[in-house]
């Protein structure tokens, strides 16, 4: 007797773990050069046909609030990401353009 099964749903990929992060406004936890880091993804972007993030490394040391500012890394550099249930405010200063004017927005934050 054969049983019918529900399909099996694949993994989801990087990318769509940071627009399901970027939409909802929730912190990622990931490796990046085998350092643990948690993200507040702001913009998704393509560079010469590769896939980057910005986002703010939340565990970094700031001088000031003011001096926050949002790194920019690529995907296929980062390992072991993990949607967290942490909320984020986006950065004051961000205004949703690409870091350079070759680059081209994907998905961005509101």
């Amino acid at each position: 007797m054969h049983t019918k099964s529900a399909p099996i749903e694949p993994a989801p990929t990087i990318e769509r773990k940071f627009i399901d992060a970027i939409a909802n406004k929730r912190l990622v936890q990931a490796r990046y050069n085998s350092n643990e880091m948690h993200l507040a993804p702001h913009l998704l972007f393509s560079r010469h046909g590769a896939l980057f993030v910005s986002a703010l490394n939340t565990e970094k040391k700031w001088r000031s609030d003011e001096e926050r500012r949002l790194g920019h890394f690529k995907l296929d550099g980062l390992s072991d990401v993990a949607v967290t249930d942490m909320a984020f405010d986006p950065l004051p200063t961000y205004d949703g353009t690409a870091p350079r004017n070759e680059d081209q927005a994907l998905f961005s934050v509101e």
